[in-house]
């Protein structure tokens, strides 16, 4: 078994071998005249100026958690947090590089090659990011267990702690740059000035594009990194625990610690290649048609995945139990991203309606958005609900980590899928300032229109794995501590359950509020920069991009911090105030409230964003309409909704659970577990 363990490991570096390979392919694609490698070596510095500011800042957190952990639990455990860290950090860096080399050669290859040629460079601009997260994610984890074997259990939360920090602080800064960029873009030029989006002459143009790679590449790879990390992490530590899984369906069985971690190991090589395979897929055949293209890639992976964990399931357990929870998992996925796409794509009515409601102002285009992202948390939760009952039916508390490993088993895939959209968003940004051929323009809309829905089917996938992941790891909590339940007649656990479900409603009034005042700034900048020089909309005088790139820079640094410490803090005050048995309340509440809220922003604001495109495509009036500068008002709302605050919250919630399984130690010593207030 121990030699078998040895292909995770190795299939992450094949992994990172592959994604080696795509750069240097991609290096080789014509990048354009000069006038398009210009933008887009601002926007490549712009982006790798703000991950390294970023992380610099970034280093203050590890080095003081670096010496809480070392001191306070062991310091194999603080290294370990900060191979996490690292291996995060490299993961966003490798990622934003490439993508930002990739863009440039999209609108090049749309000039010279078309749909197909464009959407394969495009495609694997982003693959080179999901192959680098779990490439990274699987050696780490793996190597982890190689080179410790069992022992591993009791340290490797570390890795999950450190890789989790770190995608707060990134999906939080990210996102906080991103949305002041793009509000002030939207507000000042498209509706004040009345000038196209990717109008060279809007001063917030470049930092609009810099956005996307900071926060939809970067950020949404540090997030399912962790949530990756995760869910190998706490199968990893259910199986040192769980001596025995009884199920409600078929036979008892052993659960030794090496097999039962080395089947969630393997399931996740297995997942790379799987991954691997779907992704050269994609880009042959019919490429006229973008979303069957990436949807097959996306199925052939899946399809694999499922094959092997029933043939691995039988040998290694001798049933197909555990087979049943990694397939749960799966499906619960591609249903969830599914679902997402139902509420979120321009092709289907909930988006045709607030496309419709924008003829009567912004208000019912804000009514109805808020409308569809409620409702779209039903189908969900209930997808989510009915995977983790099958996964416990089939495997117990073992079966949803196991289902939180199936839906991430191909998050090389998923990863590449989502990392496309900007990809191709910043392709059209750069043709449009490039002053290319309009059906250069056409293709990259085509490309980025579809990138739309692929990046809110990515997080809906990143938020359900983040409830799977989080309820695992929830499980390994409760483990630890010794709480084989939690009543909800203690005073102590309903206290715990408020305070928990009142922390992603905190958590996000700080990161609106954020985007609020840094957006506030980048208006202020350009409305100034408009009225201080008349030639820049003459188009004889050019903008001060550095200027703004810089604003939401300095913004995104300075207000990333209060919420990325709440995450931190919550839990340590409450375990050791209150107790393990209130933690595990608050943890409980933060996961119910913290999904439906994410969920809700998260598709709220892909319905809006979709609903101002199907305008700007010819319907209601198209570009300039009343309806569309309602449309664009909803979008803007929308804006922090699906690419800061609702994205975030899956993160908030999985790094609150890692630190109450890090921590547990010092809990259980206070008082007993009971906590300083000794109730």
């Amino acid at each position: 078994m121990e030699t078998l363990i040895v292909a995770a490991p190795i299939s992450g570096i094949i992994a990172l071998i592959v994604a080696y390979g795509l750069s240097r392919w991609i290096n080789t694609v014509d990048a354009g005249n000069e006038k398009m490698k210009e933008i887009s070596g601002y926007i490549r510095e712009g982006a790798m100026a703000f991950l390294r500011r970023e992380y610099k800042t970034m280093v203050i957190v590890i080095i003081v958690l670096v010496l809480i952990l070392g001191f306070g639990i062991n310091w194999t455990t603080a290294g370990l947090y900060v191979l996490g860290a690292l291996f995060s950090v490299l993961a966003g860096f490798f990622g934003m590089r490439v993508a930002t080399n990739g863009n440039v050669r999209t609108a090049s290859s749309a000039m010279s090659g078309g749909m197909g040629k464009a959407l394969k460079v495009a495609f694997r601009s982003g693959a080179v990011m999901g192959l680098c997260v779990a490439g990274l994610g699987l050696l780490g984890v793996g190597g982890i267990f190689v080179l410790m074997g069992v022992d591993s259990a009791a340290v490797i939360t570390g890795f999950g702690l450190g890789a989790s920090s770190m995608a707060l602080f990134g999906r939080v800064g990210g996102g906080i740059y991103t949305k002041a960029a793009d509000v002030g873009a939207d507000l000042v030029g498209k509706v004040e000035a009345g000038i196209p989006e990717d109008d060279p002459r809007n001063p917030a143009v470049i930092a609009d594009n810099v956005g996307d790679n900071v926060g939809d590449v970067a950020g949404m790879g540090s997030d399912l990194f962790e949530s990756y990390v995760g869910s190998i992490i706490s199968a990893v530590t259910l199986a040192a625990i769980i001596p025995t899984v009884v199920p409600s369906f078929g036979k008892e069985f052993a659960l030794d610690p090496i097999v039962g971690a080395g089947f969630a190991l393997i399931l996740s090589a297995v997942g790379i290649i799987a991954s691997i395979i779907g992704i050269l897929m994609v880009g042959r055949g019919n490429t006229n048609n973008p979303a069957s293209s990436l949807n097959a890639g996306t199925y052939i992976s899946s399809v694999i995945v499922i094959v092997c964990a029933l043939v691995l399931s039988k040998v290694f357990f001798d049933n197909y139990n555990c087979a049943i929870a990694i397939i749960s998992g799966l499906l619960v996925g591609v249903a969830i991203g599914k679902i997402t796409e139902l509420y979120t794509s321009g092709d289907y009515k909930s988006v045709k309606k607030i496309a419709e409601q924008c003829q009567t102002g912004p208000a019912t285009t804000i009514i109805s958005g808020f409308g569809v992202g409620m409702l779209s948390t039903v189908w969900p939760i209930i997808m989510i609900s009915v995977g983790i009952l099958a996964a416990n039916a089939f495997a117990g508390l073992y079966g949803i980590a196991l289902a939180a490993v199936g839906m991430l088993s191909t998050t090389g895939m998923v990863v590449a899928v989502d990392a496309y959209g900007p990809v191709s968003d910043n392709a059209g940004g750069i043709a449009e300032m490039s002053e290319l051929p309009k059906e250069v323009r056409t293709i990259t809309d085509k490309l980025d229109a579809v990138g739309n829905t692929t990046a809110a089917i990515g997080k809906g996938f990143a938020i359900g794995s983040a409830a799977l992941t989080a309820l695992a790891l929830f499980a390994s909590y409760s483990q630890v501590v010794g709480l084989e339940s939690i009543s909800l007649l203690s005073p102590l656990v309903i206290a715990g359950l408020f305070i928990g479900a009142m922390l992603p409603f905190l958590f996000s009034a700080l990161t609106m509020n954020s985007v609020g005042k840094a957006a506030y700034q980048m208006i202020e900048e350009v409305r100034r920069q408009f009225k201080a020089d008349a030639g820049i909309m003459a188009g004889t005088s050019k903008p001060d991009y550095a200027r703004c790139v810089d604003i939401s820079t300095r913004a995104a640094l300075k207000e990333m911090i209060a919420p990325g410490l709440l995450a931190i803090i919550a839990p340590l005050a409450v375990g050791i105030l209150m107790g393990t048995e209130a933690l595990g309340g608050m943890l409980a509440g933060s996961l119910a409230a913290g999904v439906l809220i994410a969920i809700m922003m998260a598709n709220a604001g892909g319905a809006w964003d979709n609903a101002k495109k199907y305008i700007e495509e010819g319907n209601y009036g198209g570009k300039g309409s009343e309806p569309h500068k309602a449309a664009v008002v909803g979008d803007t709302v929308g804006d922090p909704f699906k690419d800061t605050s609702g994205p975030s919250i899956n993160i908030l919630i999985k790094l609150m659970t890692i630190v109450a399984v890090v921590f547990a130690p010092i809990f259980i010593i206070v008082n007993n577990g009971s906590g300083l207030f000794g109730f």
